[in-house]
């Protein structure tokens, strides 16, 4: 097998007391031609000690300090001094298991440029048990990895995590790398994959060790604070799927059917909008009279997208779509 040299670009802020686990196991690869890039962010405890002791140990690690606050600046910091052929995003609270840079690069050695490898992964937590959002989600995203539906399922959760993916660098720079300001910057960067047309490959392996702690920044900051992201959803859905030839169907009246009606609103004057509540069939929301879902058949080729949370709902409604004779990512997406 060749051996490129991988640039794993890792932002640490005030992780200190992992960030010994989590260089280590980066030490401990089996594949060893790599570069570790590591941008503190303005810590304030003792992160920028612990870089600089691991940079005088082995030279393979380099440490940039940030001009800039927050992640995405921190990430394109660094990433501005990758020499590596292929890159790999790692977060300094995390671990690697000891063959994950063999393995996504011996994968990706059988397809080359214009591909993504996307592995497995696994929560934990210090103390008690992970939550059971984060274990259906983690068992969620594996199975994406173990049946490659990653662009299937890209508009219901970000299908490939920030840490667990390796890439040629110019196919890095054509989707425009860490250069969007935009959070959640992981689920930016697939849909930047899917519209560029770049082919993701699964493995069905865990390749990364995740932790969830009460301080991480997707429980603190503004930004992911409505975890939703219909914003960023609809803006990719009208850029890469949209075809306005076609009728457009939204299927669910709660909450979520509410927030994304509204939002689509601003795209087109109408569609149609379907649910399974006698109470609100008929009625009119937004200026848009509420139809049964059983209507759908009558509606000539239309685009579907949609809107609930029960996991046995969307099985049923999966269900009764495909007895339709209705596709996935071609007639229907999941928002939810």
């Amino acid at each position: 097998m060749d051996q490129p040299l991988v640039s794993i670009i890792m932002a640490a802020k005030d992780t200190a007391p992992y960030l010994p686990k989590c260089i280590d196991s980066i030490l401990r690869q089996t594949y060893t031609n790599w570069e570790l890039i590591a941008i503190n962010d303005h810590s304030s405890d003792r992160t920028p000690e612990i870089l600089k002791w691991y940079a005088d140990k082995d030279e393979r690690i380099k440490v940039v300090h940030s001009k800039r606050h927050k992640l995405i600046p921190a990430l394109k910091e660094g990433y501005a001094i990758a020499k590596g052929e292929l890159i790999n995003r790692m977060d300094s609270d995390d671990y690697m298991p000891d063959d994950k840079l063999e393995v996504l690069v011996k994968e990706w050695s059988k397809y080359g440029k214009g591909h993504i490898i996307a592995g497995g992964t696994e929560h934990f937590v210090d103390k008690g048990e992970v939550g059971d959002g984060f274990r259906r989600y983690e068992e969620w995203l594996n199975e994406v990895a173990k049946n490659g539906t990653h662009y299937q399922e890209i508009y219901q959760e970000c299908v490939i995590p920030s840490h667990c993916w390796i890439i040629h660098k110019e196919d890095f720079d054509q989707v425009d790398g860490f250069n969007p300001e935009i959070y959640p910057e992981d689920y930016d960067l697939c849909f930047r994959f899917y519209k560029k047309g770049l082919k993701v490959h699964g493995i069905d392996k865990v390749l990364h060790y995740w932790r969830d702690r009460s301080n991480r920044i997707s429980r603190t900051w503004e930004e992911y604070k409505d975890n939703r992201y219909f914003e960023m959803k609809v803006r990719y859905f009208y850029q890469i799927d949209r075809d306005r030839d076609r009728p457009l169907v939204v299927w669910g009246a709660g909450r979520n059917g509410k927030d994304l009606a509204k939002l689509l609103l601003e795209e087109e004057a109408t569609f149609h909008w379907v649910c399974d509540n006698e109470r609100k069939i008929g009625k009119d929301v937004y200026g848009i009279k509420m139809q049964h879902f059983a209507d759908i058949p009558s509606i000539e080729n239309p685009q579907i997208l949609i809107v609930v949370a029960s996991p046995d709902d969307k099985q049923s409604i999966s269900h009764q779509l495909k007895n339709w004779g209705k596709q996935p990512a071609d007639d229907y997406w999941f928002f939810a």
